[in-house]
């Protein structure tokens, strides 16, 4: 791990303004999961290789970081802190947390999307050489503790660097562990998935996104109660979803819900603007957000008209393929967005037409 400095760049895997998972030592949300963990240790049949998995944004990252410092603050789970622990909570001021949260202790590793300082953007994949330097972590002594690899996230391994993983968590050395975070777990290789277990973690409800919103500090914790409580209401159960909506994106999440009930009849003028808001030099989180939103309003309308039957639904679900797609080779390429928005409503307005005859 690269030790933190006051010219550090910037991190993929951290929210604007707000604290980095590796520093947040609370939990809120997720108690089955964490005690399943706990139990695991305490039993001596931790896995080797975890998958966290669930929707962005509700603390699968937290999750990992608060089970990698409570292992190396307690490496021998037959100790009596072990023992009679409630939960995974190591405080700030525990050296490990210290070390920890300035990336800094020599027994855990980071695999994430880096800074390419060249070009100012975050490489769009987790390349092998990445993993590879991991495993030179996990071939060294550790002096009889875990040692802690964690994926943030898994979605950023492209086939390379998820062949590299898997070579390593095949015949992992002992006392090694692999925390996999990840948005969308069934796209995870499957011979990657079928050696890990699987804990799936639950999006969280309103107030629970209103409690870590509360916790973050400034500027968040300024934040009007009631804006607060129709972020919350409206990110799906995602914090980073509910800060986003909190930066300036309700208004605007407003037009994107109306434009979506309002199909297959299609405001172009209200989609030309949109697009521009998305697509602009700093508009990667916001155009995130919308393709967040619209596979969400898929989803649930997927679910409502399942009984009419798959063939009924596919062109539906085809959209979001297409558009996913597109996002992708948009992002590895540097291309514009904005064909992405236009073609999207496009083809949301023919297969809602579709399903509405």
């Amino acid at each position: 791990m690269a030790r933190a400095g006051n010219e550090a760049p910037p991190e993929s895997d951290r929210f604007p303004d707000a604290p980095h998972p590796r520093e947040t030592t609370s939990l809120i949300g997720h108690l089955e999961a964490e005690q399943a963990l706990l139990a695991a240790y305490r039993a001596g049949k931790l896995p080797h290789a975890i998958i966290l998995g669930g929707a962005t944004g509700i603390g699968k990252a937290t999750l990992a970081w608060r089970l990698a410092r409570f292992l190396l603050a307690y490496p021998d789970p037959s100790a009596s802190e072990v023992q009679t622990a409630a939960n995974l909570f190591i405080p700030k001021t525990h050296p490990v947390a210290r070390q920890i949260a300035a990336l800094s202790h020599g027994d855990v590793f980071l695999l994430r999307r880096e800074w390419a300082e060249k070009t100012k953007r975050w490489l769009s994949e987790i390349s092998a050489d990445s993993v590879r330097e991991a495993v030179h972590l996990f071939q060294r002594s550790s002096g009889g503790g875990y040692r802690i690899c964690i994926i943030d996230s898994a979605e950023d391994l492209n086939r390379f660097s998820a062949n590299a993983l898997l070579k390593i968590i095949e015949d992992p050395p002992p006392r090694s562990l692999f925390l996999i975070v990840a948005h969308r777990p069934e796209k995870i290789l499957p011979t990657v998935r079928s050696r890990c277990r699987c804990l799936l973690l639950k999006s969280l409800s309103g107030a629970e996104i209103a409690s870590v919103i509360a916790e973050l500090g400034e500027p968040w914790s300024e934040a009007e109660p009631d804006r607060v409580a129709l972020a919350a209401d409206r990110a799906g159960g995602s914090v980073v979803s509910a800060l986003k909506l909190l930066g300036g994106g309700l208004e605007r999440d407003g037009r994107l819900q109306k434009l979506l009930s309002d199909l297959p009849y299609v405001d172009w003028q209200a989609v030309h603007e949109l697009s521009d808001q998305v697509t602009g030099r700093e508009g990667a989180a916001d155009f995130e957000m919308m393709m967040t939103t619209v596979a969400e309003w898929i989803d649930g309308v997927l679910r409502r008209e399942a009984k009419g039957g798959a063939a009924r639904l596919a062109p539906l679900a085809e959209v979001w393929e297409k558009a996913a797609e597109a996002a992708r080779e948009a992002e590895a390429l540097n291309l514009d967005k904005r064909p992405i928005v236009l073609s999207l409503f496009a083809d949301l307005a023919k297969a809602a037409r579709a399903l509405a005859a």
